[in-house]
């Protein structure tokens, strides 16, 4: 089942880094109080994700809480560590969290598990973006294809957040 508007972000474990160490924590607890904007990538380091997808949001942070997010959430099915480092290395600071979902529990559960196995990947997240109010999906932004960086920029957002 692929996750729509008007759906419950469903309860799985997920992970941060705090403090230097992997944290466990669910997505309800990360996205399921006030306006957060989630946004998926199929791999950290990998040339989309790092050239388009995460600086868009890096650049439209302070639009999106103009706007009245409270917290922009970064999504990849690579473990904590790798998420950690690729937020140093791309500047993320404070804006965004980096959030590991390493086992692919919230991909399956939302319906965008893709397998990239024919990559040497494994399974994978497809990319989007998704705006969650107290829980539920406002509005799912899928790439069409799974992987371009069309509709789910963080400008697609800022301007879907004004209509």
């Amino acid at each position: 089942m692929t996750i729509a508007v008007g759906d419950a972000i469903p309860d799985v474990t997920i992970r941060i880094v705090d403090n230097g160490m992997p944290s466990p924590t669910t997505s309800r607890e990360l996205l399921g109080n006030g306006r957060v904007v989630l946004f998926a990538v199929p791999g950290a380091f990998t040339p989309t994700c790092s050239k388009e997808h995460l600086p868009s949001y890096v650049e439209t942070a302070a639009e999106l809480s103009s706007a009245g997010v409270d917290r922009i959430v970064c999504i990849a099915t690579n473990d904590p560590f790798v998420m950690s480092a690729w937020a140093q290395v791309e500047g993320v600071g404070d804006d965004i969290i980096m959030a590991s979902d390493g086992n692919g529990e919230f991909t399956e559960a939302i319906g965008q598990a893709v397998d990239a196995s024919g990559f040497g990947l494994g399974t994978r997240s497809k990319r989007y973006a998704m705006v969650i109010e107290d829980g539920i999906v406002t509005q799912f932004m899928p790439e069409a294809d799974g992987f371009s960086a069309v509709a789910s920029l963080g400008s697609c957002v800022v301007d879907a957040l004004k209509s």
